[in-house]
């Protein structure tokens, strides 16, 4: 009996069906870079000041109401206090001038009781002027985009199911439930589409002998973490998902701290994702997944420590370095998506890859925390993800190589593909999956 590859041959490898599918998908990925980016212009922080009324201030006073402290290394003016307003008038109108009749370093400060003045260099406004997320109220900026996040994550789980009304079943899917009749239809519809002749029976002498087994086994994924091959795949993909989309989405959003206009920083940020997909489908196409991966996580590291080596007033080197890091990071992370379905049996291929990637999303939604580190150095968030790059190509030594490989249809089929990690010696010819699926698998 014919494998799968072989029974559904006659569709060819490119035609009207595959690609009204191929237009369907990236529909929906479109509307995503609108949505999820305009968070990095719409939660930008301009630069402000504490409001000093002009009333009854001379002009020397209405400069210098506001403290300088030193940022980084950087004196500059204070974000979030200014000398205490009601003493300031005072010295003002006793015509003494700050800096020469007063020593300022004596003066009392206070918080800024009357609001911000917010440059409008490059804003007109954001969410940060218009609720004045600043100073003791910072928290809330990162949180705003958190809770974006966990509303992409939220939404999730409702578009599996809306998914299933955009685009049509996975024919392999539906044999793997024992649904040959559906299979052989959406084939056959697609058949049409490709003006091919499909055969009158496509999987013949197939046995839905395992269909129920097969349900159940979809419904208990978690149940089949005790296989210890199982478990170790999810944990790796977890982490892999993880880290490569706290990488991606952190690099996205600190962009513009390396450029002065963040207009021009994002269209380069978002720019370089064109060739870096480019050279995932390539070495997708022609080189093996685990050493592939592992070589653009440390390749994608190298620039994240480099990074602050980087003299000061350097910011266009800083930006190279940073794209680089993105650009890795954007070919990891497109190759996730393949790596992981490919590694999973059909019966538990969704399930399996939804929980898996679920941490992508818990990733982007402590992105905007994990940036405000750089409060405590400003290179800390870099530092901490190249490790996380070096220690995921590490972790990715556990994962089964399924480039060329069959998908495999059963956990028994999964197994046989992890063996290859730790036996190098069993052969690695590619064989061939039967459809059926009989008692003896179990």
């Amino acid at each position: 009996m014919k494998n799968y590859d072989d029974a559904v041959s006659f569709l060819g490898q490119w035609g009207l069906f595959q690609m009204t599918v191929c237009l369907l998908l990236c529909a929906t990925i479109m509307p995503n870079g609108f949505g999820g980016f305009t968070l990095v212009l719409l939660t930008d922080v301009p630069e402000h000041r504490c409001l000093i009324p002009g009333d009854n201030l001379t002009e020397s006073w209405r400069q210098g109401a506001i403290p300088a402290q030193v940022v980084n290394g950087k004196q500059e003016l204070s974000s979030c206090s200014r000398y205490k307003l009601d003493v300031v008038r005072n010295l003002s109108a006793q015509g003494l001038i700050p800096g020469i009749d007063v020593n300022l370093t004596d003066l009392e400060q206070e918080s800024c009781v009357d609001g911000w003045n917010y440059s409008k260099k490059i804003y007109d406004s954001t969410l940060v002027t218009e609720f004045n997320l600043v100073c003791d109220d910072k928290w809330k900026q990162p949180f705003t985009t958190m809770i974006f996040y966990a509303g992409i994550l939220s939404g999730s789980f409702f578009s599996g199911p809306l998914s299933d009304r955009l685009i049509p079943e996975s024919p392999r899917w539906l044999l793997s439930q024992g649904k040959v009749e559906e299979a052989e239809a959406i084939l056959k519809k697609a058949a049409k589409w490709n003006k091919v002749q499909a055969p009158s029976v496509i999987f013949e002498g197939y046995s839905p002998i395992k269909k129920k087994r097969n349900i159940k086994e979809s419904f208990n994924f978690f149940l089949l973490l005790k296989h210890s091959h199982i478990r170790t795949s999810t944990i790796v993909l977890c982490f892999l998902w993880f880290t490569t989309s706290l990488g991606y989405y952190s690099l996205s959003f600190n962009t513009t701290q390396f450029h002065a206009d963040p207009y021009i920083a994002c269209f380069i940020s978002a720019a370089v994702e064109v060739p870096a997909y480019i050279c995932s489908w390539l070495v997708l196409q022609y080189l093996p997944r685990r050493h592939s991966i592992i070589s653009i996580l440390v390749v994608g590291a190298l620039p994240l420590f480099f990074i602050q080596l980087v003299p000061k007033g350097q910011s266009q080197v800083s930006l190279t370095l940073e794209t680089l890091g993105k650009f890795a990071v954007t070919t990891s992370f497109s190759m996730v998506f393949v790596y992981a379905s490919e590694i999973y049996p059909t019966a538990i291929r969704n399930t399996a890859t939804a929980t898996s990637s679920t941490f992508a999303r818990l990733g982007s939604c402590v992105t905007p925390f994990f940036l405000k580190l750089n409060d405590y150095h400003i290179y800390l968030p870099y530092i901490i993800l190249g490790i996380l790059y070096i220690l995921c190509g590490f972790c990715t030594l556990l994962l089964p190589e399924t480039f060329k490989q069959p998908l495999p249809e059963t956990i028994e089929q999964m197994q046989k593909q992890t063996n290859r990690i730790t036996c190098p010696c069993i052969n690695r010819t590619k064989t061939t999956v039967p459809v059926t699926m009989s008692d003896d698998d179990s």
